[in-house]
């Protein structure tokens, strides 16, 4: 049952990521973890356009709506935490914008992209 989940969480994110190079983005990073042990987690897709920078959490459940309602307050603090390790890491992105970005996978949708879908309130 895990393994399914996994394999239908990794086709997600694939679909989500050719959404958002259709749509003009460029992938920075999939699957990306931050620090093991840090509490920071892992970003799904880092994606970027132009200067805006988006860390985006991709969920896949029956119904758009459960999708929505699956990324948690906890979440959203981890990833929070992961966007700030990533971009300790890369100087080149200093001077962009950040954004938090959520994509919602359900069968027979086109990935609905939910751009600035939370503020980090750290």
């Amino acid at each position: 049952m895990k393994l399914a989940g996994q394999r239908r969480g990794r086709w997600a994110e694939t679909a989500c990521a050719w959404s958002l190079r259709l749509k003009g983005y460029a992938i920075l990073a999939r699957r990306h973890v931050t620090g093991r042990g840090t509490g920071a987690g892992e970003i799904d897709i880092v994606a970027r356009r132009g200067r805006i920078v988006a860390f985006i959490e991709v969920k896949a459940r029956p119904t758009l709506c459960q999708a929505a309602e699956a990324i948690t307050a906890h979440q959203k603090r981890r990833l929070a935490r992961a966007a700030g390790g990533f971009l300790a890491r890369r100087r080149d992105l200093d001077g962009c914008q950040i954004r938090f970005d959520a994509m919602l996978v359900a069968p027979w949708h086109w990935p609905c992209h939910l751009i600035d879908a939370w503020r980090d309130e750290g």
